[in-house]
């Protein structure tokens, strides 16, 4: 039988590894994922994501030294919801946007989700605004990007109305993503105030549940956010900013894989 050398031989030589992780200090890659669909139901009304809820998350990455890449299910200049564009929901993050024609160009053509990998981020954002009721949560693309990303230990983050998308991934053991888990998103409550409850195609808080997840809620309109393992979620659109910070620090917390080499 072959004779093993001892680690200490000459002629012992060690082949690095195929696949390296990156250094700590290369930028964290997120993936922003913002609906393409504008109709509000039946009303005749226009939907799409809400600006600060896509603005707030994408000014915090990038302060962070973050690579954002932005994809949408129809690729190009996804849907701004009208009512988030209107002037009494202007915010800081909306209002250096709107003086941002870099980021602006960058929005108008974003990639098609369908053509990413999971395995080239390090997390995911999801935008609200109504939008991803009927499109996102429905996406097969997206549903196995949620399984993939969570199921490879990397985090999955979604605010307001986007916590949809989590309506249809499931785990290893074939429950919901977010069976056990403490999740938040509108409440059924805060639909009620606008008036869109027989509009919507189901109540967010009344799906998670039923999905087995421990819904949480703050007062209405009050940031809120939960985070529970690798899912973060924001109640609202004064939660986006929270949500984008809690999903940096998931990132952060993250355990690098440990690297071996191959002996010769």
């Amino acid at each position: 039988s072959k004779v093993q050398r001892p680690l200490n031989s000459p002629t012992r030589t060690l082949r690095p590894p195929t696949h390296r992780r990156p250094s700590p200090t290369m930028p964290k890659k997120i993936l922003m994922v913002i609906t393409s669909h504008d109709a509000l139901g039946t009303t005749g009304d226009k939907t799409g994501f809400w600006l600060e809820e896509f603005a707030a998350p994408y000014y915090t990455f990038v302060d962070a030294g973050a690579h954002v890449v932005l994809v949408s299910p129809l690729g190009g200049q996804p849907p701004i919801d009208p009512k988030s564009d209107a002037e009494g929901s202007q915010t800081e993050a909306t209002q250096r946007f709107k003086a941002d024609p870099a980021t602006q160009a960058a929005l108008a053509h974003t990639g098609k989700l369908s053509e990413v990998s999971a395995a080239d981020f390090d997390a995911v954002m999801y935008p609200g605004g109504h939008g991803p009721m009927w499109d996102l949560a429905e996406d097969a693309h997206s549903i196995a990007l949620i399984e993939t990303m969570l199921a490879a230990g990397k985090p999955v983050a979604a605010v307001c109305h986007a916590p949809a998308v989590f309506r249809h991934p499931k785990a290893a053991d074939g429950k919901s993503v977010v069976h056990g888990k403490k999740v938040t998103a509108f409440t059924n409550s805060e639909e009620e105030a606008v008036g869109l409850t027989k509009v919507v195609p189901y109540l967010l808080e009344d799906m998670l549940q039923a999905n087995g997840a421990e819904f949480t809620k703050g007062p209405d309109w009050a940031p809120h956010t939960v985070t529970d393992g690798l899912v973060i979620t924001g109640q609202n659109p004064g939660s986006s900013e929270a949500v984008a910070h809690a999903l940096l620090k998931v990132i952060a917390e993250r355990k690098p894989t440990a690297l071996c080499c191959v002996l010769a």
